[in-house]
């Protein structure tokens, strides 16, 4: 049994991948708690996707991808901070418009590189086991940056999240702070697309939160929850990924969403028990 467990991280590879897995899943359980308290899991889904033009112009024009990524994110969040602001749509409406505009663009974009499945594949599914030491150094940058943000900002975010009048009452600059917030999910999904990919990073940044809510009743508890769900669920994925011979981001993403649904079935059984003597 311990053989089985510990074959996968023989290989320096895995081990690689854990490392920057868990700094994903730690900056996704930081982020992705306040997403999922402010019920911004759409903004953050249009985000992650929006990026494709960025990647994909420069990745042509021969720049830095992830300055791309982050100019495309950051302009799909303010797209849609600007439509709320200026038209009579709903936040849905705007996020699903701009959505499909920025996909477009990037995919017209993409198919015109030589490389455009494997560009495009990478995009999506990212290359957990791919990753090299400069990645994880980056991650660790960008885990000790987010960390400070969300610390000194706390009571700012906190207020926001739940009362913005009495945010600002308090002179706490609930704009500014949303804007962080928005900042925070931009560096969150660009630094980890590459890891485990676009259509796969809202897993780790959405469903270790939502576990830890049915679970934690405090934010610190809620996070810190989500942050031992999260390097749960690369770990168990990667080990997954090893003897069945499955996409490692995929992977991952399976065993969060499947914790999710564990610790939702059982407070499910647990309230229906308790419910019964009453």
């Amino acid at each position: 049994m311990l053989n089985w467990l510990g074959a996968p991280f023989g290989s320096e590879v895995v081990v690689r991948a854990a490392i920057a897995g868990s700094a994903v899943a730690l900056m996704c359980a930081i982020v992705g708690t306040w997403v999922v308290l402010r019920g911004a899991v759409f903004l953050g889904d249009a985000m992650s996707h929006g990026m494709l033009p960025g990647v994909a112009l420069a990745s042509a024009l021969g720049g830095n991808v992830f300055v791309g990524a982050m100019i495309a994110a950051l302009g799909m969040a303010y797209g849609v901070a600007a439509l709320n602001r200026s038209a009579r749509f709903s936040s849905d409406t705007s996020i699903g418009l701009l959505l499909v505009g920025m996909l477009a663009v990037g995919v017209i974009a993409v198919s015109h590189s030589s490389s455009y499945a494997v560009d495009l594949t990478a995009f999506l599914f990212g290359d957990v086991l791919g990753v090299r030491t400069g990645d994880i150094a980056m991650l660790g940058v960008a885990l000790v940056g987010i960390a400070a943000v969300a610390f000194v900002g706390r009571r700012a975010f906190v207020a926001v999240t739940f009362d913005p009048r009495k945010a600002a009452t308090l002179r706490l600059q609930p704009q500014l702070a949303g804007i962080a917030l928005t900042v925070l999910i931009a560096v969150a999904i660009v630094a980890s697309f590459h890891v485990v990919g676009t259509l796969l990073v809202l897993g780790l940044l959405v469903a270790p939160p939502a576990a830890a809510t049915l679970l934690a009743h405090s934010i610190g508890r809620i996070m810190a929850l989500a942050a031992v769900i999260g390097v749960l669920s690369v770990w168990l994925g990667l080990l997954l990924s090893w003897h069945a011979a499955t996409a490692g981001g995929a992977s991952i993403a399976a065993v969060a969403v499947g914790i999710f649904f564990c610790a939702a079935t059982a407070v499910a059984v647990t309230s229906r028990r308790e419910a019964v003597p009453a």
